[in-house]
Parts: structure tokens; sequence; C-alpha cells
């Protein structure tokens, strides 16, 4: 019974349908033009009026590593990405291949300057600024915030800079911080890893990991902020830079 239920199960689900074509075939001013109206209207809000990052990856780069070719491009936009905040959209194919012209722009026009030293900002990251204490690159760090290890693939310059002075400006789901209440009072916070109708999962600031049922506590909060605090009075002009610098340097392992 289980493997019928399972096959009948399995010709329900709507099969994976690519366009026969290699490059997008709507790549006109016009089509550009449309394109842009329909990214605005749904995915700016993750992505970036720019493209250049925010709750969603950087898309102002000159490759996007999960979409090298149109088609690539088409089927993330289409299908999305399993196991991450990327949704698939149901547009006609017109419109998806429409998206897809405009975003190649978003690279092409990119240009984000750097001016910080990036060895001098290696030296603030890893000492004085206290990056690591809740991020990682590589093996050195904490797990507390978001890997830093390819930063400078997922986001612009501009967007880390504003990052660092205002961090709560947008916060990835994965990242939110939770307010844990006993029924005795006690309060636990921490940065959430997972949640679903009956349990929750976080780290707390000492990186201790829980994992509570919802049912035993006198509430759970998620607050629209973020542990990571402002560096916006903490760091010089040109410390700012440079931490930048070494941060947009960062494409993961080689």
């Amino acid at each position: 019974m289980f493997w019928c239920a399972l096959l009948l199960w399995l010709q329900h689900l709507s099969p994976i349908e690519l366009p026969a074509v290699e490059r997008n075939p709507y790549t006109t001013p016009a089509d550009i033009a449309l394109g842009r109206r329909l990214y605005n209207g749904r995915c700016a809000g993750c992505h970036g009026p720019n493209g250049d990052g925010g709750k969603g990856a950087n898309l102002a780069v000159p490759q996007l590593p999960r979409a090298s070719t149109d088609l690539a491009l088409y089927r993330v936009i289409r299908y999305g990405i399993p196991e991450t905040e990327m949704p698939g959209f149901n547009m006609t194919p017109r419109e998806i291949w429409q998206v897809a012209a405009y975003v190649r722009t978003l690279g092409q026009s990119s240009s984000d300057p750097v001016r910080g030293n990036s060895a001098r900002g290696r030296r603030l990251v890893y000492g004085d600024a206290g990056c690591l204490a809740c991020h990682s690159i590589g093996r050195d760090g904490s797990s507390l915030g978001p890997p830093l290890a390819d930063i400078g693939l997922r986001r612009s310059p501009s967007y880390i800079k504003q990052k660092i002075l205002d961090p709560s400006a947008a916060i990835a789901e994965d990242y939110r911080q939770v307010e844990a209440v006993f029924p005795d009072g006690r309060r636990i916070t921490g940065v959430r890893l997972n949640e679903d109708p009956w349990t929750i999962q976080f780290l707390d600031s000492s990186g201790r990991f829980w994992s509570l049922w919802k049912y035993q506590l006198k509430s759970v909060e998620l607050h629209k902020r973020t542990p990571m605090p402002s560096y916006r009075e903490r760091l010089t002009a040109d410390e700012l830079d440079d931490i930048v610098a070494f941060l947009t340097s960062l494409r993961g392992a080689p």
C-alpha cells in the first residue's frame, strides 16, 4: 500500500519544464524594461532595488555562482533553489526571460568602488573589531552569525558597509534574535536556527545550543533586530573601508 500511495503522489508532482533554447531570446531594451518592473515587484524586497543584496543574494556581480548560463538563471527564477529562502515564481516563460535579462544588467552596471586596504582590514576583522566572536571564516571564529568565507561573492561592498553601520536594517530569517521565556520567569535570548509549530532551536550568546518545546514555555518572541552591534561609532572611516575591502575579497575556498 505504501509504495502504491507513493507512486500516486509522485505522479501528481509537477515536472521541471525548461525551454528548448540555451540563450535568452528576450533581451531587447523593451524586454529589459518590463523585466525591471517585474523584478521590482517580486525580487527587490529580498535582493535589493539595485540587486546588491539584502535578505537575498547579491545579483550585481559579473557572474552568478548558481546561474552562469541563461538557462540556469531561468531555472532558478522559475523553480527557486531547494533548501534556501529563494522561492520559485509562477510567471509566463517570456516574463521569466525578461526578469533574467534585467538581472544580467545588474552585474554589468555594477561599479561599486573598494577604497580600503584589505591587509589592514584582515587584522581588524581577526583582532580589534571582534568580528570572529560571532562570525566564522573557514575554521576560525564562531557560528553565532552568518559565515563570512564567501561574503564577497554574496554581497556588494556597499551592502557590507551598510550592514556594519546598521546591522538591523536587513536581517536574514535564519539569524533573527529570539527570546524564550520560561514559566518561572527565566529569559534566554539567542539567534534562531530553526523553528516549527511545536519546537524552536537557537544558539545563545555563549554558543550553547537550545532545542525547546514551545508548550513548555510561557512565550517565544522573535525580534526585528540582530545581536550584532552597530560599528558606526566604533570604527573610523578608514577602518570601515579597510574592513569592507577585506570582506569583499573573501570568495570562498579556491
